[in-house]
């Protein structure tokens, strides 16, 4: 038996190896696509192709179940079997298990596209992670759900941009800073322009100081950014993410929404990127355990704020007029995520970064016009009202 992203795979695949399966359910394979898109999912470790003895201990150990995800997770299965309780290893099971949750939800939607799987590692042997892409879809021009584990030393750039944020890192004496990051990203840009674009991001990082000192904390957020405004639809997607919000604290959401709409706003164009919708960093209180569990919840909210938007949606009628505005959005999207956005900029401070899966964020196509300005009383300018007068939705 193969395990999900073995399964999902072997429609599309021929199988080039096997070697011996984890119980039955985890297979060590590598594949090529038909379509003659290599797509190479790394064998895994031969502590990944265990005896009965040892299956038994992993499941003592309380081990993930990797079958969940849409590829072997980045960090050694053993490793992550023998610290079952650290946040580093719940935070890493959950970012695989939102990405293939997510995955799947945008695959029923799209119908037979299927997405890509990149599993991929850095050459300078610090981290790794599995990108996920759906390109040229029905209903989906481009969607793209990223996990990272990334582990090093922190550059001085990045160094940099987190102490104007208030931290405060001691380098060794060989001028070594150990850290520790991971998180799921995404961006789903709609075919249709009646359908809104959707962003989240949920990551955690761990800093190391020469005393041994470690600083953590968590950030997140998940906003959406409509073509067209649409206001049962931004309601709705509010009220997901403040339910999620209230069951740790009701203070929460307003807290997060004004950070939100502070964030994604683009001072060059005096606009938001969207309609909004929660924002948080450097949340480290009160624990790491309580932490995550919101962010736990933020991330479960993301398939039900979003999907009945689509589903509604995908299939209304546009016009070329319609298209080209949605083109026009688009470079505004592109603009805040290379200019201001501060994901992007530490991906790109970061030694051995991996553009391809930095710049996924980006639509396949953007346009810009010389000062072009929507008619007034059109829905195109009521957008525009919105994105500079941002609203209260719940």
């Amino acid at each position: 038996m193969f395990s999900r992203f073995g399964k999902k795979l072997l429609s599309k695949a021929k199988i080039i190896s096997v070697a011996t399966g984890l119980a039955g359910s985890y297979v060590c394979t590598k594949y090529v696509l038909d379509n003659h898109l290599s797509l190479h999912l790394p064998l895994l470790k031969p502590t990944h192709c265990l005896d009965a003895a040892t299956i038994q201990t992993q499941k003592t150990a309380r081990c993930p179940d990797i079958s969940k995800f849409m590829a072997p997770p980045v960090t050694d299965l053993a490793t992550m079997c023998a610290n079952p309780d650290s946040i580093a290893t719940k935070m890493e099971v959950m970012v695989m298990e939102t990405q293939a949750k997510v995955c799947k939800a945008i695959e029923a939607l799209e119908g037979d596209k299927k997405f890509l799987v990149d599993s991929w590692r850095k050459e300078s042997n610090t981290g790794g992670g599995v990108t996920c892409v759906l390109q040229d879809g029905k209903v989906f021009e481009k969607a793209g759900v990223n996990v990272s584990v990334v582990y090093g030393n922190l550059s001085e750039g990045a160094e940099k941009q987190m102490r104007s944020r208030g931290k405060n890192f001691q380098r060794n004496s060989d001028g070594s800073l150990p850290y520790k990051g991971m998180g799921v990203s995404s961006v789903i840009h709609p075919t249709n322009p009646h359908c809104p674009t959707i962003h989240f991001n949920y990551r955690y990082f761990e800093v190391t100081s020469a005393d041994g000192t470690k600083s953590w904390w968590f950030g997140g957020g998940t906003d959406l950014t409509p073509m067209y405004l649409d206001v049962i639809d931004a309601k709705h997607f509010h009220r997901e993410l403040k339910s999620a919000c209230d069951r740790h604290d009701v203070e929460l959401y307003p807290k997060y929404k004004k950070w939100c709409d502070e964030y994604f706003y683009i001072p060059i164009r005096g606009e938001c990127r969207g309609v909004g919708g929660i924002f948080f960093d450097d949340m480290d209180k009160p624990n790491a355990q309580e932490v995550l569990n919101f962010v736990t919840s933020c991330a479960n909210a993301i398939i039900p704020c979003y999907v009945p938007i689509i589903t509604k949606n995908k299939n209304k009628s546009f016009t070329a007029d319609q298209k080209n505005w949605q083109q026009l959005r688009r470079g505004r999207y592109v603009e805040f995520n290379l200019v201001y956005d501060r994901g992007t900029k530490f991906g790109f401070q970061t030694p051995g970064a991996r553009i391809e899966s930095i710049m996924m964020s980006l639509p396949l196509t953007a346009r810009w016009e010389y000062m072009h300005l929507p008619k007034l009383g059109s829905a195109e300018n009521e957008m525009i009202e919105v994105l500079k007068n941002p609203r209260e939705w719940v």
